[in-house]
């Protein structure tokens, strides 16, 4: 599943850069994760690593979007090979 960053983000500016995906991006008060781009850094690192750097632990798994190890990796393929004519995991 992708992560989400809650509100009780303090805009430290640390998640955005770690991010492989490029899918943290400040929003209108906070930081947020676009789903399509989170693979959970799967294929990139052993664990997370916005949640390893956040100071707050404000980035939880997002319920709205599960997904299996597979389809992280799935993500992960389409995201290098990102072309428009490329349709979206599912």
């Amino acid at each position: 599943m992708a992560l989400k960053i809650t509100e009780d983000c303090i805009n430290c500016d640390v998640c955005e850069p770690v991010c492989p995906n490029q899918a943290i991006y400040l929003g209108e008060s906070i930081y947020e994760i676009d789903p399509m781009r989170c693979t959970e850094c799967v294929g990139h690192f052993d664990q997370p690593q916005c949640q390893r750097v956040c100071p707050v632990d404000c980035i939880p798994h997002d319920p709205d979007y599960e997904e299996s190890h597979n389809q992280l990796l799935l993500k992960l393929k389409w995201l290098q090979n990102k072309n428009p004519e490329t349709p979206k995991p599912l």
